[in-house]
């Protein structure tokens, strides 16, 4: 044997078997966090991919690992690289290796193991580490508890099993799983990113998802150092549309690798427009007084809308318009494609079948409001057009615009109109003196498609 492969085969890169482990599978333990005075208060995240060694404004944050997992594979594979830079924020999770419903049993021990192994390394060099805790189904759980000691303070994420995307099925899995934690692990304090179910029980502590996002740091995120880059390779290929992803939009972790199929938000009664009996038309009355016609194809689902208005905006949309509705996406939810003119008179608007029906939705006030502004962009990046009043004054937006961009303006107005080419650019929009972004989950949406 040569001495290359000696030391090879007793490495710890390959062995892995430093730190002592309990139970059946000898899972790596990670030492219980000793909370200090203030570590709770209002307290803010920041992903492992925007940390770096120059940062100086977010050292209060604790770094989580609640991202795709090539993101930071580098972590498990070069552990040693990024001690001196985590070692600079106020703590860091464990990394959350993901747990799908999907993965071979295997799979999912091994990133159990790597969750602990990395939180129990990082520990022994000094770093205050806090577990993040994930599960699959059931049979999870004879090991995906093992490695943290009772009474330990712990991290989760409800997002994936939230209700964005119109997503709620995922619920019952995490419930599941969080209450089986509770019972296992009794923790001192839970750490919970993203808003907490009401049936969660516990010492939580609730870390608001959208003020941990880049988009509420005192620096541009964007420009990745160069040290960094490895974390967006898998197998050596660089994933260049990384830099364009929201760094806060969560994707991965647990629950079905698949995610939710889309439903209607029942807070939203406008969303019901789209699902019906096959044939049926649905009125729906926004709160502007716009008239929507949604028609049902053979399946149930909306197959055309009619909008009679031409949202504020003759020379983009004649009154009225329509919009074919697809479906053909990962979690099957309603796309408004691009309008649909009739500048020499619109046709009939009737269903295919023989038996006419027709039912009627009023929007209740208030329901279209954008609760968050990942919802906006949701709405804008799924072919929404929308209209909202700001201080007495009247805007619009509408996904299909000029040049089939993105197009914002006041009402009536088209010397106003911006034009963008990303939802984030939109909301860098001037309403009157406040800039969107900051006033969009605050402004009342009259009428919204989606």
């Amino acid at each position: 044997m040569t001495e290359e492969n000696y030391n090879y085969r007793t490495s710890q890169t390959l062995l892995r078997n430093q730190f002592p482990g309990k139970g059946k599978w000898k899972i790596p333990v990670i030492p219980k966090f000793q909370p200090k005075d203030g570590d709770f208060n209002d307290l803010l995240l920041i992903g492992f991919d925007k940390t770096n060694l120059e940062d100086q404004n977010h050292l209060d944050r604790m770094v989580h690992f609640f991202l795709y997992d090539y993101r930071f594979e580098r972590v498990w594979k070069n552990p040693e690289a990024d001690i001196e830079k985590l070692s600079r924020y106020r703590a860091v999770l464990s990394p959350d290796f993901s747990m799908y419903l999907e993965m071979a049993p295997a799979m999912q021990m091994y990133n159990v193991f790597r969750n602990r192994w990395c939180g129990a390394y990082w520990a022994s060099k000094g770093i205050r580490v806090i577990p993040t805790v994930n599960w699959g189904d059931e049979s999870t759980f004879d090991f995906c508890f093992d490695g943290i000691e009772k009474g330990s303070v712990v991290a989760v994420s409800t997002y994936m099993a939230s209700e964005h995307d119109h997503r709620k099925d995922q619920k019952e899995w995490f419930m599941a799983g969080y209450n089986e934690m509770l019972r296992r692990i009794e923790p001192e304090r839970i750490i919970c990113y993203n808003t907490p179910f009401p049936e969660m029980q516990g010492d939580i502590v609730y870390v608001d998802y959208e003020r941990s996002s880049w988009r509420y740091m005192d620096y541009d995120q964007k420009a990745m150092p160069h040290e960094d880059l490895d974390c967006y390779k898998i197998g050596g290929a660089n994933h260049t549309f990384c830099d364009t992803m929201d760094a806060y939009m969560i994707g991965k972790g647990g629950g079905s690798a698949y995610g939710g199929k889309w439903r209607p938000n029942p807070n939203k009664p406008q969303d019901q427009r789209y699902l019906g009996n096959p044939g049926e038309i649905k009125r729906t009355i926004m709160n502007n007084g716009d008239v929507y016609k949604t028609k049902m194809g053979p399946d149930g689902r909306a197959e055309m809308e009619r909008h009679e208005t031409n949202h504020n905006r003759g020379d983009k949309h004649t009154n009225p318009h329509d919009h074919r509705i697809s479906w053909d996406n990962p979690d099957e939810h309603p796309v408004p494609g691009p309008p649909i003119n009739y500048p020499n008179g619109a046709p009939e608007f009737k269903n295919f079948s023989e038996v006419f029906c027709m039912k009627e939705i009023i929007v209740p006030y208030g329901s279209m409001n954008f609760e968050t502004i990942s919802e906006f962009k949701r709405s804008i990046n799924w072919g929404a057009e929308i209209e909202f009043e700001w201080n007495g004054a009247v805007f619009n937006i509408i996904r299909y615009g000029t040049d089939g961009k993105i197009t914002i303006y006041a009402a009536n107005k088209p010397e106003t109109e911006k034009v963008c080419e990303t939802a984030d650019e939109a909301l860098e929009y001037m309403v009157g003196d406040d800039r969107l972004r900051d006033i969009i989950t605050k402004v009342h949406v009259v009428s919204r498609s989606i």
